[in-house]
């Protein structure tokens, strides 16, 4: 069908969706907020915000030329739901807020998003510890970032090791130490565990390390010159000595720091790039005159939309549960670019400047961003058209007579049949779809031990959900792939025919006889498959069984430690983890524990003379 017979027939359905909001529109009242499109299941099919509610909903009804996507949206809408806000800015916020939560399919969509990484060093401890920090800042103390990734955090944290020697161990760690760690000894920790720096001098370091994140590196460098200089003075050459490397350190960290030539103190740089109806969108965080890293988005859209509405979409996501900076720099106009700032401006309770680079040093920060937006956007087509001809090859291999957009890959592990786990990964035109990731850990106890049992098991509960269109299932997949031979085959094609999915295409995939990889057989409706050793396709697919036995190990390996970590000595009380991950290193097990001497538990370092006590007691009494 051409797209204009498209258009006529969802212009005539879409009359539906005008009849129903003609309906409603005497009953709404005028007022900002938002509006919810449903369909006959209750499916929220589209989230809107409006200055005026039913101002907004009659231009639904009286413009002719919507776009296709907007007629399609009416044709399937039967129900509006609207919910009325105080002002313009907070229905913005609900709107971002309600997109994120129910994905709905006519909005452009902000996908992968997450909390960024902080780095946080607390004000209240005596200590102070720098550590990684994701979500919400409940505690007191300093928070630096947001770091595009863990890498670019973990990496800082280091190099304030390496010059301000802070400590990186949790509290419980720190208290129970008797000698310092590894990191005293190749200085990166000042050993403030076991009293090798004082109180006051531990906190000056600190108060040193805040002013260095926040971009004040050249006067810390003087302070440690001054104090070497007084060091030297005092014939205390091993204080200089070491005052000379963290300099030394300071030094190297000062020449490879990324300082923008923009000179942004606290600046989000916003890039969008558009091509092949699709879009990536790169964000540069700028702290402290610093670039701390950038991070690619492909939000989903409608292959037509407009690329200034894709900003404008992605900018008040965002933002809808992020700190905001007091300037964001983005590629060209948003139309609510004055609501956003407004909006922004409120909820962090600052100035939030929203502006296009259009020349000097800001338009060649902006340049660089779309590059990379080009550049990410290019991979990623360039990945998505190789995984396209890869299923292509996989239907024409096995004479499917379906095309390919997603495949789920199904495996199990366990160990003598203990801590039996299921493991289900999907692959789809860009790649794994962690988020469509699951594991079953095996209910039946009869199938513990029998690997037939367990894929029947676990196709049962994936698929018999997604039949009865239970809220929260997974949508069906064009192929499935099971790890096994003929019998997993066998089982796994039964379990799919009683639920009624005869047409999804089922292949099964077996090593050789001395489990090399490279000699798998396949074997799909009846028939055996192999592929010669260097044939593209065979590399494919055994990269997607490979990533299904890794997932299910991982699973298992997690339930197996969760099991293990269940023992006796959790009912102790006042016996924590680490507590009790040292007595079981030291003695083995916890029955090994139990029928040890007081004297043994009190020399197990971290467990003082008054917890081995309640420990002898617990088994003794």
């Amino acid at each position: 069908m051409g797209y204009k017979s498209q258009k006529k027939e969802a212009m005539i359905s879409s009359e539906i969706g005008k009849e129903i909001i003609k309906k409603e529109l005497p009953l709404i009242p005028k007022l900002p907020g938002v509006y919810k499109m449903l369909s006959d299941k209750d499916q929220i099919l589209y989230v809107g915000k409006a200055k005026n509610l039913p101002n907004r909903l009659k231009s639904y009804v009286s413009e002719k030329n919507h776009i296709i996507r907007t007629e399609r949206m009416l044709s399937q809408t039967r129900r509006i739901e609207i919910t009325t806000t105080s002002n313009e800015s907070e229905a913005l916020l609900l709107e971002a807020n309600l997109i994120k939560k129910h994905k709905p399919k006519f909005n452009i969509l902000l996908r992968d998003d997450k909390s960024f990484p902080f780095i946080f060093i607390g004000n209240k401890d005596k200590w102070s510890q720098i550590k990684r920090h994701r979500g919400k800042k409940t505690k007191e103390g300093f928070y630096f970032g947001p770091f595009a990734s863990a890498g670019s955090a973990n990496w800082t944290i280091k190099m304030i090791q390496k010059i301000f020697h802070l400590r990186v161990c949790d509290d419980t760690v720190f208290k129970n130490r008797e000698r310092p760690c590894i990191l005293y000894q190749i200085k990166r920790c000042s050993g403030p565990c076991v009293g090798y720096i004082d109180e006051s001098e531990y906190k000056r370091t600190v108060d040193d390390a805040i002013e260095f994140v926040s971009g004040k590196s050249r006067k810390i460098q003087k302070n440690l010159s001054d104090q070497m200089e007084k060091a030297s003075e005092s014939l205390d050459f091993e204080k200089a000595g070491i005052l000379r490397d963290r300099i030394k350190s300071l030094n190297i960290i000062q020449s490879s720091q990324r300082i923008n030539e923009a000179n942004l103190v606290e600046a989000d740089v916003i890039a969008a790039y558009k091509e092949s109806g699709q879009t990536c969108i790169q964000v540069f965080f700028y702290r402290s005159k610093q670039n701390w890293g950038n991070q690619a988005f492909f939000p989903k859209h409608d292959p037509d939309e407009n690329l200034g509405n894709i900003l404008n979409s992605f900018v008040s996501q965002f933002y809808e549960n992020k700190s905001v900076p007091s300037s964001i720099i983005i590629s060209q106009e948003i139309k609510e670019k004055i609501l956003i700032e407004q909006t922004l401006s409120q909820k962090e309770s600052k100035q939030v400047n929203i502006s296009v680079a259009k020349k000097g040093s800001k338009l060649k920060v902006i340049n660089q961003a779309i590059k990379n937006a080009k550049d990410s956007l290019n991979r990623k087509l360039h990945e998505t058209q190789n995984n396209r001809e890869l299923f292509e090859s996989v239907v024409a291999k096995f004479n499917l007579e379906t095309n390919i957009n997603l495949i789920e890959v199904y495996d199990n592990s366990h160990i003598q049949g203990t801590n039996s786990v299921g493991a289900l990964i999907s692959y789809g035109d860009e790649g794994f779809i962690k988020k469509r990731y699951r594991k079953f850990n095996i209910k039946m106890k009869k199938n513990e031990q029998d690997d037939y049992g367990m894929m029947k098991e676990v196709l049962t509960r994936r698929f018999k959900r997604a039949v009865q269109e239970k809220e929260g299932h997974l949508s069906f997949p064009d192929l499935i792939f099971v790890d096994g031979g003929k019998g997993q085959y066998s089982v796994a094609r039964e379990t799919l025919n009683e639920l009624g999915l005869h047409d999804i295409p089922l292949i099964a995939i077996a090593k050789g006889k001395f489990r090399n990889s490279g000699n798998e057989t396949f074997f799909h409706n009846g028939k055996e498959y192999k592929f010669s050793k260097n044939d593209p396709t065979l590399f494919f697919l055994q990269r997607i069984r490979d990533e299904s036995h890794r997932f299910a190990i991982s699973a298992h390996r997690a339930r197996r430690k969760k099991g293990i970590s269940k023992s006796l000595l959790d009912q102790i009380e006042g016996i924590g983890s680490i507590r009790k991950r040292a007595l079981l290193n030291h003695f083995g097990s916890a029955r090994a524990v139990e029928s040890a001497s007081l004297d043994e538990i009190k020399s197990v370092e971290g467990v003082e003379e008054k917890v081995a006590k309640k420990i002898y007691n617990f088994f003794h009494e």
